[in-house]
């Protein structure tokens, strides 16, 4: 890459462009029209990558979305060791937001725009990183851009498949380790809970509303279970192995639907379930207490349909070397960085079930991620760059 264009690769104004890209996830939802899905955010990122001399390749995982790979070759042909820093290209949906989602303005240091912290500001910082560090030392990195984070971490699943198959030319077999981009204000994830979500129905039988009594409601049969599934997180669940990081597992009820008219007595209902699990339980199994427990409680009233959504935890037995190395970098500079463990999940479960050391990492804060005026502060944004540019030219840890 040239000195022109590794300018070009400035931070804030490559976050303006990415986030005047709609990538949202539609989040299972049915959708028409323009602002949906990856694609046009992972064709800006293969030309413009192309554009500035990387080797990229594209992986389909769902039509029409496809991971995308671009490889940072080491600056001594010796150097065996290969990087992955990953990161999504989806975001969620822009309902609700009180700004415009794809404007990207600048305003009292603050960059604006749905994916802003979540998470197209660390993509902006990965991709500059990697362009300062050729002028620099540095192992082979590959930077790898996946969809569909926000619902089902099936793009990060593909990006695993792809080195298990050997089918990519730019990342023939498993990283030394990885970098998972998320907003951890420059702290480390060492570990995260991992879910399991799936439908609960109760099943009535459908009658006119003028005559209830010659129908079974539905919904009424949902009632008592919502309140077991109440019991059952507040004292149950306590009872359970705790991580010493994480704390207990935890489950929420964040849906219910049921009937079709009001004037129909409804045949069928149900909920959704949000089971977080920690690395000390398998989400099989977390999903079987559930089932068991009602079962004993309201025998035959649940009937279970099998996981939309089943997500790892990430565990900690290998990546503590990794983390001490970039909080030591992140502290060096001046600024604070702590091993941290977070409820909730990301891509770095999927990668690092693989055996080698992955992390979590990156500028932003979780608190603005998915809010109304979701934004980021550009001096988190060049402080993750200065990190990344100064760990990967340096460390020799890996």
């Amino acid at each position: 890459m040239s000195g022109e264009n590794i300018e070009a690769c400035r931070v804030v104004p490559l976050l303006q462009e990415l986030i005047r890209i709609p990538s949202q996830n539609p989040m299972g939802r049915e959708v028409v029209g323009e602002g949906f899905f990856e694609s046009r955010l992972t064709d800006f990122l293969e030309q413009r990558l192309t554009v500035w001399g990387w080797e990229t390749e594209r992986f389909e995982v769902h039509p029409q979305r496809d991971n995308l790979l671009a490889r940072l070759p080491a600056s001594d042909p010796n150097d065996s060791r290969l990087w992955l820093w990953e990161v999504h290209q989806d975001t969620v949906p822009t309902d609700g937001m009180t700004i415009d989602p794809f404007g990207g303005e600048l305003t009292n240091g603050r960059v604006y725009g749905r994916g802003a912290c979540d998470v197209k500001g660390a993509m902006a910082c990965l991709i500059a990183a990697a362009a300062r560090l050729q002028r620099l030392p540095h192992p082979t990195i590959v930077l790898a851009f996946t969809i569909n984070e926000e619902f089902g971490f099936s793009g990060a699943k593909g990006l695993v498949e792809t080195w298990q198959s050997g089918v990519s030319r730019l990342l023939p077999h498993a990283p030394d380790l990885a970098i998972v981009s998320e907003p951890t204000n420059l702290h480390v994830v060492t570990t995260h809970k991992g879910s399991v979500r799936w439908r609960i129905h109760t099943q009535g039988q459908a009658a006119h509303s003028s005559s209830p009594q010659l129908g079974q409601n539905a919904i009424y049969r949902m009632a008592p279970l919502l309140a077991r599934l109440e019991y059952y997180a507040n004292h149950v669940l306590p009872q359970q192995p705790t991580h010493p990081q994480l704390g207990g597992p935890t489950l929420s009820v964040g849906v219910i639907r049921g009937g079709v008219s009001v004037n129909v007595v409804p045949d069928d209902c149900w909920i959704e379930i949000d089971r977080r699990v920690s690395p000390l339980e398998s989400a099989a199994d977390a999903r079987q207490h559930v089932i068991d427990y009602l079962e004993q409680s309201l025998p035959g009233m649940a009937v279970h349909d099998e996981p939309f959504l089943t997500a790892r935890a990430l565990g900690d037995t290998c990546n503590h070397p990794l983390a001490d190395a970039l909080v030591g970098h992140v502290r060096q500079l001046g600024w604070k960085s702590d091993k941290i463990a977070v409820p909730f999940g990301t891509n770095a479960a999927e990668i690092g079930a693989c055996g080698f050391p992955a992390v979590v990492f990156g500028p932003g804060d979780i608190r603005q991620a998915h809010t109304a005026d979701e934004w980021i502060a550009v001096e988190s944004l060049q402080q993750a760059v200065e990190v990344l540019v100064r760990w990967a030219s340096n460390d020799q840890a890996a």
